[in-house]
């Protein structure tokens, strides 16, 4: 029995070059709102998610899209498979790359600092209750279950399974559609 944990591909959205940090609560919006356009899975993931006898998605349009792509349809979209918000903080006077602004506010949430968005400890409460689902459908399925879904999501499902006795066995990439496929021990 097999969890394929799938990051979603490429958005197609790509917003301005730079903004100031107040502008990324506008950008996060329309980052959630884009599906991946023209972004083509590798065959790697066209494989993978061939042999998934189940198929898991968040309810983002870049999962949903990404499945599309695929050629797979969801069985089961549940806001569990959510990414976890990025809060956002006012800092003036820069205008910085929307890629660097996400990044020192998602270093800020694993902080503890989440403003007004779920803060880790919720979103760890939501990876406990994914993993939970993803195990009832790998036995209910009797074979390999696929959820597409995001980055830091998935990292937080991935830790629970392992918690639960699940082992990554093998890694596809680590960006866009990139895999981990895990095994019970």
């Amino acid at each position: 029995m097999e969890i394929i944990l799938m990051r979603h591909g490429k958005p197609a959205f790509t917003g301005s070059l730079k903004v100031m940090s107040l502008e990324m609560a506008e950008w996060i919006s329309r980052y959630d709102l884009s599906d991946t356009g023209s972004d083509m899975p590798p065959q790697s993931s066209k494989t993978l998610a061939s042999s998934a006898l189940r198929i898991i998605s968040s309810p983002l349009p870049r999962a949903r899209s990404s499945l599309t792509a695929l050629g797979r349809e969801p069985d089961l979209i549940d806001e569990v498979f959510r990414e976890a918000d990025l809060p956002v903080f006012r800092i003036p006077a820069f205008r910085l790359s929307p890629v660097f602004w996400a990044s020192v506010f998602r270093i800020m949430w694993f902080c503890g600092i989440s403003r007004n968005v779920e803060p880790l400890g919720i979103a760890k409460q939501r990876a406990v209750q994914a993993a939970d689902i993803l195990v009832t459908s790998v036995k209910e399925a009797n074979g390999p279950v696929l959820l597409m879904g995001h980055g830091v999501m998935n990292r937080l499902i991935a830790k629970e399974l392992v918690s639960m006795g699940w082992k990554e066995y093998r890694r596809l990439g680590n960006g866009y559609w990139s895999a981990g496929i895990y095994s019970l021990l």
